[in-house]
């Protein structure tokens, strides 16, 4: 009994660890080119798996990833943010900070 206990405490446990990633919402107003993919307009969630980053389309739960340069900010960014530049009729997403976090996304072009 005690051995069964502590096997299914053990499983628990475990599956925890890979339920934690977090996710970050985001909006895009426009068009926007984010590393490899180019996203439409829309509310997305983006996750962080190693060095790439994940984005589903919150509307249709489709999911798309591109590598990203993970950088780690001495304090917490209060909010979730994205630093665009203009390119033509587009954004082009430089980097994202994830509001909570320490974790900066820096994507390369």
């Amino acid at each position: 009994m005690k051995k069964s206990l502590l096997l299914i405490g053990l499983v628990s446990l475990s599956s925890l660890s890979f339920a934690g990633t977090k996710s970050y919402e985001l909006v895009l107003d426009t068009p926007a080119k984010v590393g490899a993919v180019q996203l439409a307009p829309g509310d997305y969630k983006v996750k962080l798996d190693g060095s790439t980053a994940v984005f589903t389309d919150t509307r249709t739960n489709k999911s798309v990833s591109t590598a990203v340069k993970v950088e780690t900010n001495g304090k917490k960014f209060a909010h979730t943010a994205v630093d665009t530049t203009k390119d033509g009729a587009s954004d082009r997403v430089e980097s994202i900070e994830l509001g909570g976090s320490t974790t900066k996304l820096a994507f390369s072009y």
